[in-house]
């Protein structure tokens, strides 16, 4: 027997009233840069689509068919998206444990099903999908829809939105909250870790959502940083390694005596104070390399020697191994022949004697 049609309409004004019921003011932020990540994927996906629908066919071309499979791929993305929750979860008994079940691969399995679902006969059936020529056609045609704006980003955007909502069904990159008020929305809009904010830092234009403004704050390529190496500058991030190895005062570098045997790695700053600080061993090291055999006293009295008949500043101002060597010849030019210890020369030269006495065979008794 048929309900009577009051029935129906009450039963139906009832349920009205039961949906009525709860929060109907819905927060519609959401994750900005996986929107953005999966907009990106809607172009390639329909170039594909459109050269892989005319190859062979003389009478279209296919910037011809891009409208109309724009509008089927939009239609296609939409329903497959509003779908995939009850399909995958309710139905099937869950997500595929190997499958993802991040938004962005999800979206981008469905657009490349609808791309495959474009393929003409000439495609399916010759070795054009395997072939280079139509890797470039695709890029081509790719770059030609870009060039002449033929499919906004913004507009990209606002279909990826609709669809991450679809998908998400975890609520990771979109805010799930209700109230009950508009007011009650407002507020919350004001703290919702999805709001959308802009990079502070001079010259960058990133934008995405407030829970990711740490994230990018921590390795945004424009933010002023102070100097790695501790010097005075603040330097862009993405600047920083070339301003360390190159310009930074703070920089370290060798000796400029490392050759003769300063083993100093200092900042380039303090390379003057540590010619002035360590004269005495750089000198030591020009005097060893000058007088092989001599020993080190007697060097260390040459270079006293030297300090005394020098100038006020000569020594300190040389600026290397070359202007060293040339200063300390010249001195020692004026000061003749380097003197060396007698009695040190004296002591060596019987204890040499002796070593030869001793080991000398006895001779043979007549």
């Amino acid at each position: 027997m048929d309900l009577p049609a009051t029935d129906v309409e009450l039963k139906s004004e009832k349920f009205e009233d039961v949906k009525d019921v709860g929060p109907s003011f819905h927060c519609d932020l959401f994750d900005t840069e996986i929107v953005h990540k999966i907009a990106q994927v809607f172009l390639p996906g329909l170039a594909t689509a459109c050269v892989d629908n005319t190859t062979g066919d003389i009478f279209k071309s296919p910037a011809l068919v891009a409208v109309d499979l724009r509008k089927e791929m939009v239609d296609y993305l939409t329903q497959r998206s509003e779908t995939f929750v009850a399909e995958s979860v309710m139905l099937v008994g869950g997500l595929d444990p190997e499958s993802s079940d991040h938004p962005y691969d999800i979206i981008s399995d469905f657009v490349d099903d609808f791309a495959s679902s474009k393929r003409n006969l000439f495609s399916r059936v010759s070795g054009w999908l395997l072939s280079e020529k139509r890797e470039d056609k695709i890029d081509d045609f790719f770059q030609e829809m870009e060039l002449t704006q033929f499919w906004l980003m913004d507009r990209r955007e606002a279909v990826a939105q609709t669809m991450l909502k679809n998908v998400d069904f975890r609520n990771t990159f979109h805010c799930k909250m209700k109230f009950n008020t508009a007011e009650e929305l407002a507020d919350h809009v004001h703290e919702c870790g999805f709001k959308p904010m802009n990079c502070t830092n001079e010259g960058c234009k990133a934008s995405f959502c407030a829970a990711h403004m740490e994230k990018h704050d921590s390795v945004c390529p424009l933010k002023i940083l102070p100097c790695e190496q501790k010097c005075s500058d603040n330097i862009m991030r993405r600047e920083m390694d070339r301003h360390c190895i190159t310009v930074c005062p703070m920089k370290l570098v060798n000796c400029p005596f490392y050759p003769i045997g300063c083993q100093s790695a200092i900042p380039t700053c303090m390379i003057e104070q540590h010619r002035s600080d360590n004269l005495h061993s750089h000198l030591l090291y020009i005097l060893q390399v000058n007088h092989k055999e001599a020993s080190v006293e007697d060097l260390k009295q040459r270079m006293e020697q030297l300090e005394m008949s020098s100038s006020p500043g000569q020594l300190t101002d040389a600026q290397d191994v070359r202007s060293l060597t040339f200063i300390v010849k010249d001195l020692e030019a004026k000061l003749g022949p380097l003197g060396v210890n007698v009695t040190n020369k004296v002591s060596e030269e019987s204890t040499e004697a002796s070593i030869l006495i001793e080991h000398e065979p006895e001779e043979a008794e007549s």
